[in-house]
């Protein structure tokens, strides 16, 4: 099939429904996350290419796949029971699309589930366009205490901070990430892998309620439709176009979450790890992304939102450790203070042999550390005070 090079352009507000109907066909008549189907209906538009699988489809076998299915496919009824079901379907053109996934374009694809999607299901108020800003945080289904308690620490970090969180409603960290920026009634956003009508997992159906009446539950693939293997693919690269930035919390060498901070990465967005035990697997994946140095290490929300801000923003100082008496001395005090004997007094000149010092700056020395209440002084010589022991 031979495509003019330039780019789809998002049509005027005249024939916006026109173009959501021929998306919303192409919507269910393809796979969510089919890299080649998507590529091509991002560079043509919905309309052309929803005529050209009219026209003639046997000019590709990407169109003549598509037209066996166009048979089973009522859109009317669809959006009817969209609509009952409290759902939308936002397209390129909408003042709601979220223009970051459009990043997808362009990328070779992993495992062939690449390419933008041709629109997106959101039930919910939060509108999509608000989540330029947004960190997802993803992990292992099977985490530990550690991983949900930091990633739950992270999010309501971040949500104090009024920056949305996106994330997978999957057990373990997923379910943490959501749970910590609910705490601080910050925006959070769950991309799943089945209909933005299902519940997946089961378990989550409060969540996922919640979601979708306070907040937004998202997905590419069209009402009613299952989670599959594939699509959870396709979902994880849709988490990581729609953030500025992914941290990974307990993830094992091969997992979704690896998927998504692959995705990411290709994105050039800013990718971040969390460490965690290194006797513990569901770290191990990350603590390589560390060492090859694709994620930065962070330990804090404060962190995250460092690398995320724009030049100047939210900096921090170089944490150290609490304040030491001894922080406030000279280096030649120190160096004395060194050389005055624990256990017994001593005189300046054996002080000044031990310090390798001459004896006046010696004397000189210690009645600074005398002033400063290091040391004092007896009919034998100079000893340690007990905040010299400190």
């Amino acid at each position: 099939m031979n495509v003019q090079p330039v780019l789809f352009q998002a049509p005027e507000p005249a024939n916006l429904d026109q173009e959501r109907r021929a998306r919303l066909t192409l919507n269910l008549i393809a796979e969510p996350g089919d890299w080649a189907f998507l590529a091509v209906a991002h560079e043509i538009g919905g309309i052309a290419m929803l005529r050209a699988i009219h026209d003639d489809p046997r000019k590709h076998e990407l169109l003549e796949a598509a037209a066996a299915r166009l048979a089973e496919v009522d859109v009317d009824r669809t959006m009817e029971e969209a609509d009952r079901l409290g759902l939308r379907f936002v397209i390129p053109g909408d003042d709601e699309w979220p223009g970051q996934v459009e990043d997808l374009y362009g990328h070779e694809p992993i495992s062939e589930r690449g390419g933008p999607p041709i629109g997106l299901w959101v039930k919910g108020p939060l509108r999509l366009d608000t989540l330029g800003e947004s960190v997802a945080i993803v992990g292992s289904r099977s985490s530990t205490s550690y991983g949900e308690s930091v990633a739950a620490d992270i999010a309501a970090q971040l949500g104090h901070a009024d920056v949305p969180i996106v994330s997978g409603a999957a057990y373990g960290i997923d379910y943490a990430a959501h749970r910590g920026a609910l705490s601080t009634r910050a925006p959070t956003v769950a991309v799943l892998a089945c209909g933005a009508d299902r519940v997946y997992p089961t378990a989550h159906r409060q969540l996922l309620d919640h979601l979708g009446r306070e907040h937004a539950v998202v997905s590419e693939a069209p009402p009613g439709h299952s989670p599959q293997r594939i699509r959870f693919l396709a979902r994880n690269r849709l988490i990581a176009a729609l953030s500025k930035g992914t941290v990974v919390v307990e993830a094992a060498y091969r997992s979704g979450a690896i998927s998504t901070v692959n995705w990411a990465a290709r994105l050039n967005r800013v990718v971040m790890g969390v460490p965690g035990p290194i006797s513990v697997a569901t770290s191990a994946g990350v603590h390589q992304l560390i060492r090859n140095h694709v994620a930065t290490l962070v330990t804090s929300g404060d962190d995250v939102l460092e690398l995320i801000g724009k030049a100047g923003e939210h900096v921090r100082d170089e944490p150290r450790g609490p304040d030491n008496p001894r922080d406030l001395l000279t280096f030649r005090e120190r160096q004395v203070l060194d050389a005055v004997p624990v256990a017994q007094s001593a005189g300046v000149d054996s002080i000044a042999v031990v310090a390798g010092l001459g004896v006046a700056p010696v004397r000189r020395a210690l009645e600074g550390l005398l002033q400063k209440g290091f040391v004092e002084r007896d009919h034998s010589g100079w000893h340690l005070t007990d905040l010299a022991m400190t």
